[in-house]
């Protein structure tokens, strides 16, 4: 699905056409990665040319052929992008140890950033049919794993396990998708997002030696 290279630097003077941009060479490949991850977030993978990407970050199509060179390389570096991004805003580890703070903002999250989070999930579900995508995806939930198992460590100290902070995650990575696809709605993410809260809480004032 990648576009041909040949006429790629050839400027778009058609009527009504977008106006392009002169940009740098970092500016234009951020702004690249930045129109990707939206158009895989709101059309989907398979839609992901450099026609479109050109045309979402409103700059010529030979730019991404140029940063690129090929279809595969702006999906993989795309994904290295969303990782970097959504590390840097996690609400996994506010570092408080408090049930309270714990993903805090996350509804607002969804809502702010959706075609970010429809990216991952699509990348999630391309790297089952793309083996080389996977060690990048895995990257991005280890990070994601080790950020919850770190907090849930603050609030349950001595309890939070390997296997219950995959629950909690799953949880949260459930509701995240329900919310992004409309299954469930802001209301409904926060009044899970509260019980599980209440859950730490009472798991957290439990004696030591009824914890077992």
């Amino acid at each position: 699905m990648t576009e041909s290279a040949a006429t790629s630097h050839q400027p778009d003077d058609r009527p009504g056409a977008r106006s392009r941009k002169r940009l740098g060479y970092g500016e234009g490949r951020e702004a690249l990665l930045k129109a990707a991850v939206r158009v895989v977030g709101a059309r989907g993978l398979r839609h992901l040319t450099y026609r479109a990407v050109a045309e979402e970050a409103g700059v010529t199509h030979g730019l991404v052929v140029h940063h690129f060179g090929s279809r595969d390389a702006l999906i993989e570096e795309s994904l290295a992008y969303a990782v970097r991004l959504s590390l840097s805003s996690s609400l996994l580890e506010p570092g408080t140890g408090e049930p309270e703070d714990f993903v805090a903002g996350l509804t607002d999250m969804v809502e702010d950033d959706a075609d970010g989070q429809a990216y991952q999930y699509e990348l999630l579900l391309e790297a089952r049919r793309r083996p080389e995508l996977l060690p990048q995806v895995r990257a991005l939930y280890d990070e994601y794993f080790g950020a919850s198992q770190r907090e849930l460590a603050r609030i349950l100290p001595g309890d939070a396990g390997p296997a219950f902070n995959r629950l909690v995650f799953a949880a949260l990575d459930g509701l995240v998708l329900h919310q992004l696809t409309g299954i469930g709605d802001r209301a409904e993410t926060e009044a899970a997002l509260a019980e599980l809260r209440a859950l730490l809480r009472t798991l957290g004032e439990r004696p030591p030696e009824n914890r077992d």
